[in-house]
């Protein structure tokens, strides 16, 4: 039985694209290059700040300018946060209230670093009652290591076996299968094109947050 559930952060609980492509475009703007669509950050967020730099500047990490654009972006985008656009799934705020009502402990494992998590986080009320913030930083291993949903496990004190870890990336999956949690696959996330949902081999794949709720309530 479920006690727990962990989320991702961008593409599960936050729709952080706008923030992405604003950044980049501006970057993109300040070397004379023209802008990336949305749809197609959107396409690429979810692999990460290099898929963004390959997409805006098209150059690959062999390339001799290819860190100093990378650090160039982290940096336009930790100014950013501070005046994010990014905003909750529809649905995500009902369920984040439901959990806390029923009190079910809930927490985030994400692959983005803190330096960039905790501002962006200080801006969501809704998030703040988080109860385990887990980053690539507090780890030896990113998903898909399970690493993260492990420490996320053991800081509250529950099993992996009760927890749900819902996610928008086949690594989420490969993440909490390996961690023996039950992997939730959702759809309105950044899904890669080359790897769609039916592919990740998820315990579950859900349209909107609220099967979440029904999930926990049939056990």
């Amino acid at each position: 039985m479920a006690t727990t559930v962990l989320f991702d952060l961008d593409g599960t609980l936050l729709d952080t694209e706008r923030d992405f492509t604003q950044v980049l475009n501006n970057q993109l703007a300040s070397h004379g290059l023209a802008p990336a669509s949305a749809l197609d950050v959107r396409r690429n967020v979810s692999n990460g700040a290099r898929a963004l730099v390959s997409l805006g500047f098209g150059i690959d990490e062999s390339d001799s300018k290819f860190d100093e654009y990378l650090n160039e972006l982290l940096d336009r985008y930790e100014m950013r946060i501070a005046q994010t656009e990014s905003v909750l799934f529809p649905g995500i705020a009902n369920l984040l209230r439901a959990l806390d009502k029923s009190a079910t402990a809930w927490g985030i494992v994400t692959n983005k670093p803190s330096r960039f998590t905790d501002p962006l986080l200080e801006s969501f009320n809704t998030l703040e009652t988080s109860q385990v913030v887990i980053c690539p930083d507090h780890v030896s291993n990113s998903k898909p290591d399970p690493e993260g949903i492990l420490l996320a496990c053991s800081k509250l004190s529950c099993d992996p076996g009760q927890v749900l870890y819902v996610g928008d990336h086949p690594k989420d999956v490969q993440a909490a299968s390996a961690a023996g949690a039950v992997s939730i696959g959702v759809r309105w996330g950044y899904i890669p094109v080359d790897h769609p949902i039916e592919t990740w081999n998820a315990d579950i794949v859900i349209n909107h947050p609220d099967e979440i709720l029904n999930h926990l309530l049939k056990q």
